[in-house]
């Protein structure tokens, strides 16, 4: 049997860029502080949490019980019909079924993205470039926070990396130049983000912008860790160097 439509279904929790909160897709605004923790922690769990371990994590530094009250104070702000995106019982939280988590369809858009069996032409767009180029909860400083924000990030690397691969196969070259220059910008050290960047240009014909390329991230590499790129990023442009 079909479940029945609720108010959930037209709610949407967002972290990438940001915090927001969404009904109907008109944003909620003056949702207090302490609410908004606890529906963006909820927001990157997909199973039922404890209400000590909710309180625990997001209140580390209090008591168990001025924990456990903050916690109480968060779900009793969530006021009217808003109350109802969280599913409340006496041990566990989590948010109701039908809301909408935008972390959670950029993590199944990387997923595809890693295996080939599950790809999808519908993954290989300018929107899957701009949700994989966002930070999660940006210039939010908890614990937690911090630790999903890197877990993301790397994540979302992997993902860039992918994409670009994939439309450089398709022969998208711009797309797949986006793509590679998002994972640059994102992390301008890491060799498979130039490496990326690089291959894109060679499969496009542009030799010049690949040895450009090349020199740009072994000026930067030279420069901030006193390093010379590996042999497998040297090796794509091998054929352009003058002899």
């Amino acid at each position: 049997m079909a479940r029945a439509r609720s108010f959930s279904d037209d709610c949407a929790v967002s972290v990438l860029g940001g915090f927001g909160f969404w009904v109907s897709g008109k944003p909620r605004r003056g949702l207090p502080h302490g609410s908004q923790r606890l529906l963006a922690f909820l927001a990157l769990r997909e199973r039922p949490l404890t209400r000590t371990a909710i309180a625990g994590t997001l209140w580390p530094e209090a008591t168990e019980e001025h924990a456990h009250a903050s916690l109480r104070s968060a779900l009793s702000r969530l006021s009217g019909t808003t109350r109802t995106v969280v599913r409340v019982t006496s041990q566990e939280l989590q948010l109701a079924d039908g809301v909408s988590v935008d972390i959670r369809d950029a993590r199944s858009i990387v997923h595809r993205l890693l295996n080939p069996g599950l790809a999808r032409d519908s993954d290989l767009n300018d929107r899957a470039i701009a949700t994989l180029s966002v930070d999660l909860l940006p210039d939010w400083y908890d614990d937690w926070a911090v630790a999903e924000a890197e877990e993301w990030r790397q994540l979302r690397l992997h993902g860039l990396d992918a994409l670009a691969e994939r439309l450089t196969v398709a022969g998208r070259f711009a797309d797949a130049t986006s793509a590679a220059l998002a994972a640059v910008k994102a992390e301008p050290l890491r060799e498979t983000a130039h490496a990326a960047l690089i291959r894109v240009y060679l499969a496009e014909g542009n030799r010049s912008e690949a040895l450009n390329a090349y020199e740009n991230y072994r000026t930067m590499l030279r420069l901030e860790l006193g390093l010379e790129p590996t042999g497998l990023v040297h090796a794509l442009i091998e054929d352009l160097e003058d002899p």
